[in-house]
């Protein structure tokens, strides 16, 4: 069953199910006896259907990249289906700095431009307007197509917004079922009513999703798992995407499943009471 669901903004559409490629290659430096366990990943999630891969520059200090350009090249699908996500570090947010990022990653993923380039984190005493100089420079050269931001609050999201000559496109923080914090500060309405996709990650707490009788029984009801209910409520929600990882073939495809559960205004607000 094709995964249907996508957000439609600025001309593109974008699936409500990506693959976040965070622990693929390792955690903050390589981990090479994790490659055939993270290509598998990669490459079931290519075959299931997944055309949104979600990286950084962070992930395995490179590595996680350097994957995902593999299994990519190896899939045999046109780079124009995909949609790949990568992010500059804080640490690289100097003008020339986030252009060598830049270069660094494209060079990683074999690729000659990123669809969707975001910083990853607020830098302490970052000057944005030379961050932003640089990244409008990455979309004037063909290079990077979409910018947007990640872990950022209301007032530097305002900021980026007036800093880039493209629209941002997304702020990606962390929002699930237990984690409700960017939608007590205003984040997601903001998102919502300014056209933003509010991109979600550890949408399932990096698996350590705590089961109740509301997710089961809904579960039950749908025949589905906790987690794709979880997932599901996560992308009921209007401009909301997100971006689960597993390394487990079956649990990728349950996770691009979720996509397709409808789940009735009374199960939403009976989650969003929780």
């Amino acid at each position: 069953m094709g995964n249907m669901k996508h957000e439609s903004l600025r001309g593109l559409s974008i699936p409500k199910i990506g693959f976040g490629a965070w622990r693929i290659g390792g955690d903050s430096s390589p981990n090479h006896s994790l490659d055939s366990k993270s290509l598998t990943a990669l490459r079931s999630a290519l075959e299931v259907g997944y055309t949104h891969f979600d990286t950084a520059e962070r992930y395995a200090d490179g590595h996680s990249e350097k994957l995902i350009g593999e299994a990519v090249r190896g899939s045999g699908k046109k780079r124009e289906s995909l949609f790949i996500t990568s992010k500059v570090t804080p640490s690289h947010l100097k003008y020339d700095d986030v252009l060598n990022a830049c270069e660094n990653s494209l060079r990683r993923l074999n690729m000659d431009y990123i669809d969707l380039y975001l910083i990853h984190w607020p830098g302490t005493g970052t000057k944005y307007e030379e961050t932003f100089r640089a990244l409008n420079k990455l979309v004037r050269d063909g290079k990077v197509k979409h910018l947007g931001v990640s872990n950022f609050n209301l007032k530097l999201l305002k900021q980026a917004q007036e800093l880039s000559e493209t629209p941002i496109l997304t702020n990606q923080v962390p929002f699930s079922v237990s984690d409700r914090s960017y939608v007590n500060n205003g984040m997601l309405e903001y998102c919502q009513q300014n056209d933003i996709l509010f991109t979600a990650y550890s949408p399932v707490d990096e698996g350590n999703l705590r089961s109740n009788k509301t997710l089961e029984s809904i579960a039950k009801a749908h025949n589905a798992t906790v987690f794709q209910i979880a997932l599901a409520w996560v992308i009921s929600h209007p401009r909301v995407i997100t971006i689960p990882m597993s390394f487990n073939p079956q649990h990728i495809k349950e996770n691009f499943d979720a996509a397709e559960i409808e789940l009735t205004k009374e199960e939403i607000d009976l989650l969003t009471e929780k």
